[in-house]
């Protein structure tokens, strides 16, 4: 069946005629919408939708071009319009959203662990061996839950404080 003879049939609705386009043409396109959103599954996404506006709009379709060129050019517009959304969906790290803590006062008020001496000799360790910016909240957990490695306490001058 030629090319121009399965497009009338998918004009008439021809569901058959529709998957016959599908099976011809998906991979081709998938490879097409792999080059613009560099996913599978979002591909799949892209070239589904492609077929499915392409087979809403198939009246549109004056046989100018090839139909491979003209599903090509949805799958293209549709790729491009998933990137734009998906850039849409990030969020821009605004240091305005962040709130980071002016406290210069780290102690625990209640000791869950029940270690307050090995502690006080971590944040005096710390102390000693280099300044702490606010920057370094992530060494405060550690030292806030009593949970120091092996390793950070090595590097701070304290490996008999750890057992």
């Amino acid at each position: 069946m030629f090319q121009i003879d399965i497009v009338e049939q998918c004009k008439a609705n021809n569901r058959k005629a529709q998957m016959q386009l599908y099976k011809q043409y998906c991979e081709g396109m998938f490879s097409v919408a792999m080059r613009y959103v560099q996913n599978s599954d979002d591909a799949e996404d892209v070239v589904q939708e492609s077929f499915i506006k392409a087979f809403l709009r198939i009246h549109q379709f004056k046989g100018e071009v090839t139909f491979g060129a003209w599903l090509k050019r949805i799958v293209i517009n549709k790729s491009i319009d998933f990137l734009k959304a998906k850039r849409k969906k990030l969020v821009e790290l605004d240091e305005n959203y962040l709130h980071i803590s002016e406290d210069e006062d780290w102690t625990v008020e209640v000791d869950i662990t029940g270690q307050a001496e090995r502690r006080g000799k971590v944040i005096a360790g710390i102390g000693s061996t280099f300044t702490i910016k606010r920057s370094d909240f992530g060494m405060h957990k550690y030292v806030e839950n009593g949970a120091l490695g092996d390793e950070v306490t090595i590097m701070i001058g304290l490996e008999g404080a750890q057992s």
